[in-house]
């Protein structure tokens, strides 16, 4: 049975990742969080009757670094995907040594430690399109690095420092880079989510810069799909991207919101000013793992935010006790 260990699985991303993964009988899944198991409406595979072949263990990786290494080579996984990060734009700005700690710093403790053991085949290592800086024309997996915000500049480090030990040690890391990802059991304080929340609230969205940003909203599952192929199917070194056809502006994706709750933009949202170092676009081509592992989006926008909407009803006595701003860890 192979044996995957997923860091982050209670992030967003990660939780889902972990539910695709126990699709098949032949996977030991194994999460790993610094903080305890999100409630079950909130993690994907708590749904299933079955969770015998998933286990979770509690690591920071700033404070048990050395547990969570011991912890790793007494399991020995053969693959490891990382979504752990600090990676909300706003905060970095006031404390970008947190962000770099996590992101970078121990990380730097982790691989260095890693190269050196003999069981793992893979290492996917979720990156982000923000380390491009803004992403207008074709940005491709070669385009260079261009960062506007202290997170976005602790994730291109990060690459940088994987990619090395990549070619001095051999390291089997690769990296997925994926647009704005977004669907039920995102965390509350994202826009989507959050224009939900508010709507059924009566609270007013403040639309930053207007919302004319224009997103590549990505739906979470079509993500874990295209990371798996990475899994299975990626080159060691190479970096793929995920993201959708097109862009949409994140005020046409609030009104979408608003329509499917019977609103209308105006009545919902307000212009507030921009934050400091928003990229005016996040579009990245994704031909690459189009091309080399036949993935493709499957679920539209529309669909995404309907049951994204539908999760928030089904769960609304939990969600509207549940804090909806970002809760900052160091």
């Amino acid at each position: 049975m192979a044996k995957y260990v997923v860091i982050g699985s209670n992030a967003f991303s990660g939780q889902d990742f972990v539910d695709l993964l126990l699709d098949d009988p032949s996977r030991e899944v194994i999460g790993i969080s610094r903080s305890p198991e999100k409630p079950s409406y909130m993690l994907r595979y708590r749904q299933r009757p079955d969770l015998s072949r998933f286990r979770f263990a509690q690591f920071d990786m700033n404070r048990d670094i050395d547990a969570m290494l011991a912890f790793l080579d007494s399991e020995r996984p053969d693959y490891i995907v990382n979504f752990a990060a600090q990676s909300e734009v706003a905060p970095s700005w006031e404390h970008p040594d947190h962000w770099f700690q996590t992101n970078t710093v121990a990380l730097a403790r982790f691989v260095n430690h890693m190269r050196k053991q003999n069981y793992l085949k893979k290492y996917l290592h979720v990156s982000s399109p923000e380390a491009y800086g803004n992403c207008v024309g074709t940005v491709t997996e070669d385009t260079p690095d261009n960062p506007s915000t202290p997170y976005a500049a602790s994730k291109s480090a990060a690459d940088m420092l994987l990619k090395v030990y990549q070619k001095q040690y051999g390291f089997p890391a690769l990296f997925v880079r994926a647009t704005n990802v977004y669907g039920a059991r995102q965390q509350l304080f994202k826009i989507i989510p959050r224009t939900v929340i508010y709507i059924k609230m009566g609270n007013r969205i403040q639309l930053h810069g207007g919302g004319v940003a224009v997103k590549s909203y990505i739906e979470v599952r079509d993500v874990s799909r295209g990371e798996l192929a990475m899994l299975e199917a990626g080159v060691v070194g190479e970096r793929y991207h995920l993201s959708p056809d097109g862009g949409i502006a994140v005020r046409d994706a609030v009104a979408m919101v608003a329509a499917r709750l019977g609103k209308t933009l105006e009545e919902v949202a307000d212009i507030a000013p921009e934050r400091p170092g928003q990229d005016a676009a996040y579009v990245i081509d994704s031909g690459k793992a189009r091309r080399e592992f036949g993935w493709a989006p499957q679920i539209g926008f529309e669909q995404g935010v309907a049951e994204t909407v539908d999760w928030v009803e089904a769960n609304w006595d939990a969600i509207r006790c549940s804090p909806l701003d970002y809760q900052h860890m160091a």
